[in-house]
């Protein structure tokens, strides 16, 4: 498939893909600020630079997109047709950083919650409640939501 936008234009698009303060951020920030819990944003002195730090929790959560950090077996996460070689490599690579990433952060005593995309598009109330749940439980080291890939939208 032949790309269809000029290159110019075609590496504008991706320096606006936007990195921080994404839609679905917001939305857990926001959700977890109203309940009560407080957290500093993308720490860089942490491995990851985790999307929240909530340290009297001993607690980071990364809000991960589908298609970048390639959620398993879910319909967001789709390969582009073209260069397709490329775009493995680059996938491989940040799903290699995001382990190292989690290891790094569970060594140091983190518990790391990692929130998918796709579970906040579908059932966002459900995920939060289950995040916010985890966070308060010390003994609980962290979780994946949602736990299972989402199925694709019809």
């Amino acid at each position: 498939m032949i790309d269809t936008i000029d290159k110019a234009n075609r590496s504008l698009l991706m320096a606006n893909v936007k990195g921080k303060n994404t839609a679905p951020e917001l939305l857990v920030r926001k959700r977890l600020h109203r309940l009560g819990f407080r957290f500093a944003l993308h720490d860089k002195k942490l491995s990851g630079r985790p999307d929240l730090v909530l340290p009297r929790h001993q607690a980071v959560v990364f809000v991960h997109g589908c298609f970048w950090h390639r959620h398993s077996s879910c319909a967001y996460a789709t390969t582009p047709a073209t260069r397709a070689e490329f775009w493995f490599d680059k996938f491989q690579k940040n799903v290699e950083r995001d382990a190292r990433n989690i290891s790094k952060l569970k060594e140091q005593g983190w518990r790391v919650f990692v929130v998918w995309e796709c579970g906040l598009k579908h059932e966002p109330e459900k995920i939060l409640k289950k995040l916010a749940r985890g966070i308060k439980q010390k003994r609980c080291e962290g979780l994946e939501l949602p736990e299972t890939p989402s199925k694709p939208m019809k």
